[in-house]
């Protein structure tokens, strides 16, 4: 049973000629760009922008499933879905469909940290308002 999931962010991508592979799809490493370029908009667009020095967040794992293979040429609509936020980190799911149908589903989990000494640490209050917002 899937947990309680929010909608954040919703982004539609071109698939591109070089995505594919010799297998004529698309290679299964650029399903992660599609995942990292909608978690990249959604923290951006939050105005929480990743900078050297600072604090940001870290990948500490990621995952997909391929359900189906993409092809050139179309666009892929990511859905990006939060799970309720830990101290310092948030679990992300993806869903990735093309015309309405699901291709692939992605997950990673997203740990705040202090670039400085590598350690976690609370969550931003902007990102927490919005992942405890009803």
């Amino acid at each position: 049973m899937k947990r309680q999931r929010k909608l954040v962010h919703v982004i539609r991508l071109p698939i591109r000629w070089g995505d594919m592979d010799a297998y004529n799809h698309v290679n299964n490493t650029i399903y992660f760009r599609y995942m990292e370029q909608a978690r990249v908009e959604w923290m951006e667009g939050l105005g929480l922008l990743v900078r050297l020095g600072g604090d940001g967040p870290v990948i500490v794992n990621a995952s997909c499933t391929f359900l189906k293979p993409m092809n050139y040429p179309g666009t892929v609509e990511v859905r990006t879905y939060v799970d309720p936020p830990g101290r310092s980190s948030v679990q992300t799911h993806m869903d990735m469909l093309i015309d309405g149908e699901l291709y692939a589903e992605g997950a990673a989990k997203i740990v705040w940290t202090n670039t400085q000494t590598g350690k976690s640490i609370p969550l931003p209050d902007r990102l927490r308002a919005l992942l405890e917002a009803a």
